[in-house]
Formats: structure tokens, sequence, C-alpha cells
């Protein structure tokens, strides 16, 4: 069997590399599955190594399946019987049932979900007595997770401050519990495993024999126990087969390191390195692009991508007036190809930093009457903290509206149990009124509604929760939606019961703050109106789906997946680089990997899109073009600024003009005007002080801390800065 057919030179080299360390620095797009499972064939069929021999570790169940399938195919499964292949998790699972006699707990040990975890965080808050207001699970869980992806126990927990000495108590009776109940959450699983090679010599010395060779496919998406790990495994042999690029590292925010790529060749100095660089994705246009994007980065071995498919057409960089513009011209461009049969709609992506951004892209589909597939989240109207604001409005609007109250009666909690709930209706029936109408009834004279079927202390917080909603009604004619959205918010206290810290808590913030927006647009319509719009995008929401359709997708989601067309939109200082990467370096470098991926994602075309202004706060602000756009070289790329009287409010007309400079705004600015230390005023985010300055694009780049929205990027030719001191 020839097990290098179809190999280009590089991919070839890698499969026959000889025995010891090997590191595959695999570009996107080169084929690195196809060389895993190539190489492993090559060990079994070639060189006799005996399946069980081999270890090959994946992140996901998916790619194991699907490497698992290939080597069934070019081996046959009985050949490849016995073959250990498979995730980090479910690997440490199967040793650790082995080894449970020298761990503490039992072998039939059960692994928490995130739900039980939270349970059990739950239980140890409430056993040391602390409030889990202050403590929040989530971001509790969060904390500990990540220390023991750095192997931390809570014997070598650091502690620097009163925080840290309690979470370090909290996860010392986080664990007992766990072990109590004979269970491990997945962090253990690691941890456990990493613990019993170092601890336990003779079951690091059977399995570092046993595993001849370890092959690891994503390395630099390998945290610090999972690196640990494979090293203490492939002790023996020291044949360990690595894949991975550290441009494509992009999911830091779940533990993973880059820098592991940088530690395996400094652990093995003897490793050979080979580099796949041929791409069979993308036209050499894109990977130009890509390239540009990607070498500012530091910490990274250069590769000069290539393709045998041609030059392709020029990257579009594309200049939209605001965000609504923007989403507009992206969908009627979509429609436009698929009316000329460029394309197939499900050969188009269209990708973002943050699943809010969704929400305008989606509305715009909708007003166009066009299908799409919304990928990794709910669409924006189904987004748990999205519904929950519409129900208060909703039953603000109408206390009638039994489905929403329900919804939004012990949330976030307040003491509303089902008991509760059932009294309540119960005596909503006894008096013929409608649940919101008993409400406002039992706030208005509590002794109403003392009876045998509504206990005492279930009137007191129902009452609680009637007095804030006959406050919300009485400024219904008083305030816009805005406003009683906020009213709401601060009185319900909601960002602490949403934002709990974590990332996925941000981005629910980020949801919030995004339906904000579009309530800012019906000061004058009023909340008739505003619920009305809500209502009719959330109806066609669930007609828009089809397999043909365009795709929707954040770009982390987008990791793995290729499209023939691909619009990447946003592309301002704040969006991407996202606002909360500005002031960390380690998070500005994962910023550009992530706009890597993106370009590289694209086949045949790709659009760069971002907007002179962005909407947040209710006002649209003056956006820079993100800095990632500015290491283009303009000979790589077609400058476009839509036409503002082409695209009108209908959408149907789509019309550019090509410009030579970028950003096409005003005349040059050749002089800086403002200096770190400047106190200076916004019309719309106040007074604020310069931290930076600096002259790109011909114009003034000023970075400001403001006292009402923190750092913003303002570009000095669109903001309207004023020097006060």
């Amino acid at each position: 069997m020839d097990f290098l057919k179809g190999l280009n030179p590089q991919q070839q080299q890698a499969v026959l590399a000889t025995n010891g360390p090997v590191l595959v620095m695999a570009g996107p797009g080169s084929g690195k599955t196809r060389v895993l499972t190539q190489r492993v064939a090559y060990l079994i069929g070639a060189l006799g190594v005996r399946p069980y021999s081999i270890l090959a570790v994946t992140f996901t169940n998916k790619a194991a399946r699907e490497m698992e399938g290939r080597i069934y195919r070019l081996l046959g499964e009985k050949e490849a019987r016995g073959l250990t292949l498979g995730t980090f998790h479910a690997t440490c699972a199967r040793i650790l049932r082995r080894e449970a006699r020298h761990l503490p707990f039992d072998a039939n040990f059960v692994i928490y979900d995130t739900e039980d975890q939270l349970d059990v965080l739950r239980q140890a808050l409430a056993d040391l007595n602390l409030d889990d207001k202050r403590y929040r699970p989530q971001a509790v869980h969060a904390v500990i997770s990540y220390a023991k992806n750095e192997l931390l126990v809570p014997d070598n927990f650091p502690v620097r401050d009163y925080r840290d000495e309690v979470i370090e108590r909290i996860y010392r009776r986080y664990q007992e519990l766990l072990l109590a109940s004979n269970a491990l959450d997945f962090d253990d699983l690691l941890l456990y495993t990493v613990y019993l090679l170092e601890q336990v010599p003779e079951a690091q010395e059977r399995y570092s024999r046993l595993f001849e060779h370890i092959l690891v496919d994503e390395f630099q998406d390998t945290n610090q126990a999972q690196y640990v790990l494979v090293r203490h495994l492939s002790s023996f042999h020291r044949n360990l087969f690595v894949v991975g690029d550290i441009d494509q590292s992009i999911y830091r925010w779940r533990g993973a390191d880059y820098r592991n790529v940088l530690r395996f060749e400094q652990d093995f100095p003897d490793a050979q390195i080979i580099l796949l660089e041929q791409n069979y994705r993308s036209t050499q246009a894109i990977l130009d692009v890509a390239m540009a994007v990607i070498e500012p980065h530091p910490y990274r071995t250069t590769k000069q991508l290539f393709t045998e498919r041609g030059a392709g057409e020029r990257v579009s960089v594309v200049e939209a007036r605001d965000d609504t513009h923007e989403a507009q011209w992206v969908v009627e461009t979509i429609a436009q190809m698929l009316k000329e049969k460029k394309v197939r709609g499900s050969d188009v992506a269209i990708m973002y930093r943050t699943n809010a951004q969704s929400r305008l892209l989606e509305e715009a589909f909708l007003q166009r009457g066009m299908r799409y597939r919304l990928v990794g989240a709910q669409r924006f109207y189904g987004r748990r903290e999205v519904k929950d604001l519409i129900a208060y409005l909703r039953v603000i609007h109408n206390p009638s509206d039994e489905v929403s109250l329900l919804r939004i009666l012990n949330t976030p909690p307040r003491g509303i149990g089902n008991k509760t709930v059932l009294a309540l209706r119960a005596f909503a029936q006894q008096q013929k009124l409608s649940s919101g109408q008993a409400l406002l009834a039992i706030a208005a004279e509590p002794e109403s509604a003392i009876s045998e079927v509504f206990p005492q202390r279930a009137v007191i917080a129902v009452a609680r929760f009637g007095d804030l909603l006959t406050s919300w009604r009485a400024q219904l004619t008083q305030s816009t939606p805005l406003q009683l959205l906020d009213r709401v918010m601060s009185d319900i206290d909601y960002r602490a019961y949403l934002d709990d810290g974590t990332p996925e808590g941000q981005e629910r913030w980020e949801n919030v703050m995004e339906l904000r927006r579009l309530a800012a647009e019906f000061s004058e319509p009023g909340l008739d109106a505003f619920l009305e719009r809500v209502a009719l995008v959330s109806d066609q929401d669930t007609l828009a789906e089809g397999n043909d359709a365009p795709t929707l997708l954040t770009l982390h989601a987008a990791k793995g997946l290729e499209f023939g067309v691909v619009f990447i939109v946003g592309l301002n200082e704040g969006s991407l680089p996202h606002a909360r990467s500005l002031e960390d370096k380690e998070s500005l470098y994962e910023e550009r990997r992530l706009f890597y991926v993106g370009i590289t994602r694209a086949k045949d075309r790709l659009f760069l899109v971002y907007s002179q202004l962005r909407s947040a706060y209710g006002y649209a602000e003056p956006q820079a073009p993100s800095r990632f756009l500015e290491d283009i070289p303009p000979t790589l790329v077609e400058f476009h600024t839509l036409s503002r009287d082409r695209l009108g409010v209908s959408g149907r007309e789509i019309g550019v003009t090509i410009n030579k400079v970028f950003p096409p705004t005003t005349a040059p600015i050749l002089e800086k005007r403002f200096s770190p230390g400047n106190r200076v005023r916004h019309p719309i985010w106040g007074e604020g002080m310069v931290l930076n300055s600096d002259l790109k694009d011909n114009d003034e780049i000023v970075d400001v801390f403001f006292e009402s929205v923190g750092l913003k990027r303002v570009s000095v030719s669109i903001g309207k800065l004023e020097i006060i001191a």
C-alpha cells in the first residue's frame, strides 16, 4: 500500500519522520488531518508498530471519529483494532479507572457535567456560609477550572488577597464534596492523571513504555495540564508527534496556551520541525492578506503560505457609513450573488466577533425575505437574557400576559417558587383576575391575599414584586422604552445576576447592550412600537432557516470550517480587536490570531467590512477602523466606500466607489493636536484624559479614558474632540 499517495513533499516528510520528537507547523488548509491519519497508517502498515502502542489525541469526539474512519479505510478495521484514539478527557478517564487503587476515589467514579459542578459549588458556598451573590458560582467555577488546568490544587493555590483566600476555601470544600460523591469534574480528569504519573513512578513507567508513539492534534490549543500529561506519557520512547500552529490559537479563554508550542521546542531541542505551507483551500490573494495580518505577531515561526489554486480575485475592504448600513449592504451583495447564480447560499458565510452582532444581520435578512442559518448560538431574540427583558416590558405593558409573567416572577430569584406561583394563580382565579392583575391587587392590599391557599411568607414575596410592577407601570407614559428598560435592570440588579465575570457572562451582557441599542431607536414611537417590532421579528425568525442558506457565525465558531465567500464584518476598534482586549497584550495577540483564522476560512472571495459609525448606548459613535486593517498593504486589496445615495432604506440598490487611499474620510492630518495628559471633551462621552496619540494613515488616532464609558479609541478626523486643559 502506498501510504504517501496524494501527499506533497512537506506532508510526505511529516509522515515519514523518523523516531523522536516531531513538531509539525501546519498552516490553515494544509491537510494536517490527512498527515496525522496517514502517519498512523504508515506506522502500523509499513513499520509494523502494534496499534495498541499508538496513542492519538484530539480535542473533539467528532475529530476522533473522522480520524478513525480514515484510518480504517486505509488499513481495514481489523488491522487498526486496538489503537487508542480519542479526546484528552476520554483517554484520561480510561487511565484513571484502571489505576483507581492509587487514587482517592473508586474506579466507578462519575463525571459531573457543568450543571452538576455548579450545584456542588452552591453546596460548598452554603457549607461555608458564603453569599452566592458575592461569590457567584459561575465565576468561582471559572477560577477553579483555570487553577486545575495550571495544575494548582488547593494546597498550592496562590493567595494574594482576601478574595483569593476565600476562593481557596471554596475550592478545598468543592473538592471534598466531589470526592464524597465519588465524582470528578472534567478538569479533574487531567489533574489526577498528571498526579498519577508524577506520584506513582511505576504508573508513569508502565504507560510511557506502553505508548511507543503519541500523536497530538491542535497542539496550540493544549493547556498546561495537557502539555505536562503528554510530556510524561512520551518520557520513555520520546516519539511525540505534535501538529499545531501558533497562528491559529484562539481559545485562551478556555485555558489554551499557544506557548506550549514554544515549550515543546525548548523541552525537545532535538525535535524535527516540519512546516506545512501548501494551502488547498484559499486563493493566493486571500493567503497574502492573511500573511500580512499575522506577520506582526511575535513568538511564531514564519510560514510562506502558497497554493496552486491561482491568484484569484483581490480581497475587498469595504467602508459603510454605520453598522446598519453595513448589514444591509452585506445582505444585498449576497442577494445579488445568489440572483446571478455565482454561489449557492450554503457557500456564503458572514463572520463577526460577538454573538450580539448578529442582530442587525438577522433583521436585514428578514427584511429582505431571505433565509439564513445561525451557527453556534441562539438567534438574537431567542437568547435567554433578551427574552427575560422583553418579558418584563411585555408585562409592564400588559399585566395579563401570563406567559411573560411566569417567565419573570422569579427571574432573578426573589423567593417566588413553584408553590407560590400556584398560590398566586389560585388567588387570581378566586378573584376572577389574571395573575398579573392579582399581583397588582396584592401589592395594593396585601391583607386581602392572606388565606389558607396563600401563606404569609408568600404574600410578602409577591407583594414586593407587585410593588415593583406598580412603580414601573406608573412610568409608562413618561418614559421611553430605553428609560423603562434601564429602570427595570437597575431595580432588579440584572447585571449582577447575568454577568458573573466569565466570558459567557460578559457575552450575555453584550446581548443586553444590543437590546438597549434597539430600544433607543424607539424613543418617539414608544413601547407599543418597540414590542411590535420585537414580536414580528421573533415570529419571522422561526420561518427563515434553510439548509441552502448563508451562514452567520462568530469567528470562534468558524474554526475548522471553510466557505466559498466570506464577509467579516464589524472590523472597527472595540469590536475587533474587542474592547476588553485593548489593555492586555496577550489578548490583543489572540484577537489578531482570531482575525487570521477568519480570513483563512475563505476559499474564493473575501470581504472585510467596517463602518465609520457604530451604535452604542443609543448613540452612533465614530469608530476607527480596526488596527489590523492597517497591516494589509494597499496593493493586496481593493478599497471601497459605499455610496451614501445608492443604498436607501429599501436596501435594494448596491453601489460602491473605489478609493485609492485608506481611510477615505477627510483631508490628511499631518501633525498631532493631542498629547498624553490633555483633558478633552466629547459631545457624547463627556470629559476624559488622553493616554496616547499616533499619526496613522493621514489621521490622528487618540486613546482617551472617559469617566463615563472608559477607554475609547477616537479618529480625530471624524470624532469631535475638544481640548479643555
